[in-house]
């Protein structure tokens, strides 16, 4: 539905009495075609798609507390396509491709503003690094720039240019398409979107066990009762070991978190993201004038979801460090998001050795850019029962037959640089 102005005046200024939900909230059914673990973006989104490309498939998507509440609202909406590799330059930009309109798609505000990344280059060494990183790109059709220091001056005056700073800068890369939305949106425009094409969102609902019989999933049973299910699609984050611990898969990742926060509004001046692989600290402007700061994972195994001190005051410091006139700036909230963290760093898309039983998880710190890319794609795989050209590189087979896609060579911290 499409509102006038006069209408959302009307809207906001009545405290929101008799307005509509965004989403229908039906009982849990007994029996679906197709059950979605996680109520996430990729959850959410991948049930968008499942019943779009196929509207005679009854599908449920059950999430253990409320629509958006795990990382999809926990995240630093940072949207790029700028990889190395191939399998994951060209799987990464066909999502960038789909943010572009998914807005209109969705008939949602999404806020999506492609206001560009910059990566900085503290060393000659990295400057040879990411050119080499965006010669790549333009091999794959995928924009990217190496800019001079005059350059990035002009475009980014308030970054620390001393000699005597701890990590001086000596250039940078830019790829401009990139950009961010607006997280809590996403979710909000995916569950409207896919709740009137028919499928079934049921929040609160925790799954504790999925039944199988002869190695093919027959139901799933939850905190609201047991339902009979086709086939089974897992999307949570960072709890994706939890899951496939139900039918004993033990998959190759580990939990950790990474910290967030964001700082009290000051006027606007920085109109890109910022990232400086040295600090380990990435900077974006909010539409709202709040400096959003995200850095590093913590080294232990948790599911917390709170900042420690130790990792915030490191971050802090990069931040500042990279932008002195944060100083001084309070910070208004701190956040952890739960992160799966592969062994190579690339996330883990399509079947398991469970027949009809899928995983969408192992994202690291890059999921939130892949929300329509991977979803679209999980979708296919699903209904069709094999993999998707664009995600059969990320498949838990790779773990197999060693065939890893270690973006930078660093283990599971591909995503900084």
């Amino acid at each position: 539905m499409r509102y006038s102005l006069f209408s959302i005046a009307r809207h906001a200024l009545n405290s929101h009495k008799g307005w509509t939900e965004a989403w229908k909230k039906p009982p849990l059914q007994r029996q679906y075609d197709v059950v979605i673990i996680g109520g996430g973006g990729h959850g959410l989104a991948t049930a968008y798609y499942l019943a779009k490309l196929n509207n005679n498939l009854r599908v449920a998507v059950l999430e253990k507390g409320w629509i958006g509440g795990g990382n999809t609202g926990r995240n630093t909406t940072g949207i790029r396509s700028n990889y190395f590799l191939s399998e994951n330059a060209k799987f990464y930009d066909y999502s960038l491709k789909l943010w572009k309109n998914l807005t209109q798609e969705l008939n949602f505000n999404l806020m999506f503003s492609q206001r560009g990344w910059v990566s900085l280059c503290h060393s000659s060494s990295d400057v040879e690094r990411l050119a080499t990183r965006y010669n790549a790109l333009r091999l794959n059709d995928i924009d990217g720039d190496v800019l001079t220091l005059d350059q990035l001056k002009t475009m980014l005056p308030d970054l620390n240019y001393s000699p005597d700073a701890r990590f001086p800068i000596s250039g940078a890369v830019i790829q401009r398409r990139g950009g961010v939305a607006r997280h809590d949106a996403v979710a909000w425009g995916f569950a409207r979107a896919a709740s009137r094409l028919g499928v079934d969102i049921i929040e609160n609902c925790k799954v504790t066990d999925i039944n199988i019989d002869k190695n093919s999933v027959t139901s799933i049973q939850t905190s609201k009762g047991h339902v009979a299910c086709k086939k089974i699609g897992i999307c949570v984050a960072g709890h994706s070991s939890e899951i496939a611990r139900m039918v004993g898969l033990k998959l190759p990742m580990e939990t950790h978190l990474l910290q967030a926060m964001v700082t009290e509004p000051v006027k606007p001046f920085l109109d890109t993201g910022v990232v400086s692989p040295a600090l380990h600290c990435y900077i974006s402007q909010t539409d709202k004038g709040e400096i959003l700061i995200g850095g590093g994972i913590d080294g232990y195994n948790s599911y917390s979801q709170r900042g420690t001190w130790p990792k915030i005051e490191e971050i802090v410091s990069g931040a500042i460090s990279m932008f002195p006139r944060l100083r001084g700036l309070k910070l208004m909230r701190t956040w952890a998001g739960i992160m799966d963290m592969t062994m190579d760093g690339a996330p883990i898309i399509g079947q398991t050795p469970i027949k009809h039983l899928y995983i969408n998880g192992g994202w690291c710190i890059g999921g939130f850019k892949a929300i329509p890319g991977a979803a679209r794609c999980f979708a296919k795989t699903i209904i069709n029962d094999e993999p998707h050209p664009l995600t059969a590189p990320f498949s838990l087979d790779r773990f197999r037959t060693g065939r890893l896609l270690n973006e930078s060579g660093a283990g599971n911290l591909p995503h900084k640089q």
